[in-house]
């Protein structure tokens, strides 16, 4: 399983960025996402959870972010999203989005992947 992550760079404080994770098999075949969730890396810290979503859309924020961050999904495409709203010098990090899945076939495979992240640098 593949993930594709697309958005981020740098923007103002005040600014919007809006992140996009989508999963896929190189085979091609049956792919069930279950938990997305986002994660980030500031220089110097540790990686923080920043915002999850269940497949039925049920979500959890961090308290640095809630009011200004949405995760959503699409799960026809298997693509989670961030929107971040009104960041600040301190939501510059890596952002890295993770998900769990059923991978389908002559058997089920369940696993979890990681990708490699996206840098969001927020100026002041």
């Amino acid at each position: 399983v593949q993930l594709q992550a697309s958005g981020g760079g740098l923007v103002q404080a005040g600014g919007s960025v809006r992140l996009s994770c989508a999963a896929n098999r190189a085979s091609g075949g049956r792919l069930t996402v279950n938990d997305m969730a986002w994660y980030r890396r500031a220089p110097g810290k540790q990686r923080e959870m920043v915002a999850s979503i269940n497949r039925g859309g049920s979500t959890k924020y961090a308290d640095s972010v809630k009011g200004r961050f949405t995760i959503s999904r699409d799960n026809a495409k298997n693509t989670a999203y961030l929107q971040m709203n009104n960041l600040n010098p301190e939501d510059t990090a890596v952002y890295i989005c993770e998900l769990d899945y059923l991978a389908w076939g002559d058997n089920v495979v369940a696993g979890r992947t990681t990708g490699q992240g996206t840098l969001v640098t927020v100026s002041s």
